[in-house]
């Protein structure tokens, strides 16, 4: 049998999947990743300060001007992508009932474009911003209409900060326990797209206890010896080939 074969045997056998998420879903979608090769934290910026400074809390405080100006042209970036074969597979999965929700590392909104209903975002959304003073939402689109660089609140004049966690700042606790209660009782667990690197969000998968675990990744990881099935591919072509054989 196959690895896709016994893939897709696994994905008959199972209705409680989780999918764990990371950055190598969205690269798929032309959306850069951080760590990369031809990721952010490596692309010359002639700035003083590295990418991964400025998308830190103290940064947002003390450079405003700059880090609004980066977070706009990143925002640009993630609207024009589209879902790609991973995101509609997850999508499929949950209609017809196999995924319990997705756990993503990813800020882009792309599975709920793709249609996933059960999305715990790690690391927040782009798609919700907050004015920090009145607690006023925006969608993406207007925050990215408000006047700028440093977009501000036009009921209170407060500085509308997306909803995406920085470095230095705390993961949400609802979302991590929605996170951690989905993937403790899935009786599947599939990673896709992620080095599990980044932490605390990587020791999420140390709560499994299921019987099935599948790694899709392009390179090797630290948790690929203790898959039960390991492909070092892309996660748009396993999870939309294995679907589509699904039926």
């Amino acid at each position: 049998m196959s690895p896709m074969e016994k893939l897709v045997q696994m994905l008959k056998g199972h209705s409680r999947i989780v999918f764990f998420g990371g950055a190598g879903v969205s690269t798929e979608s032309n959306i850069p990743d951080f760590r990369g090769k031809n990721g952010l934290y490596r692309q010359k910026n002639n700035l003083p300060w590295t990418p991964e400074e400025m998308l830190s809390h103290h940064f947002y405080e003390e450079h405003p001007n700059e880090f609004f100006t980066m977070f706009r042209t990143m925002n640009e970036g993630m609207m024009q992508a589209k879902p790609n074969r991973a995101h509609y597979a997850l999508a499929k999965l949950e209609e017809i009932g196999k995924l319990r929700g997705v756990v993503t590392q990813n800020i882009d909104g792309l599975h709920q474009k793709a249609g996933s209903r059960n999305v715990m975002e790690l690391h927040g959304s782009i798609l919700r911003n907050t004015c920090q003073c009145c607690g006023k939402s925006y969608n993406l689109y207007e925050f990215m209409n408000l006047p700028g660089p440093v977009p501000h609140c036009p009921s209170c004049g407060g500085i509308v900060k997306p909803d995406v966690v920085l470095y230095e700042e705390s993961l949400d606790t609802n979302t991590i326990e929605d996170a951690l209660f989905e993937i403790e009782h899935a009786d599947m667990l599939i990673i896709g797209g992620t080095s599990l690197v980044v932490y605390p969000a990587a020791g999420f998968i140390s709560y499994f206890g299921g019987d099935a675990l599948v790694m899709i990744n392009q390179d090797p990881t630290p948790r690929d010896k203790d898959c039960s099935l390991v492909f070092h591919d892309s996660v748009g072509k396993v999870l939309g080939d294995a679907v589509e054989a699904l039926g």
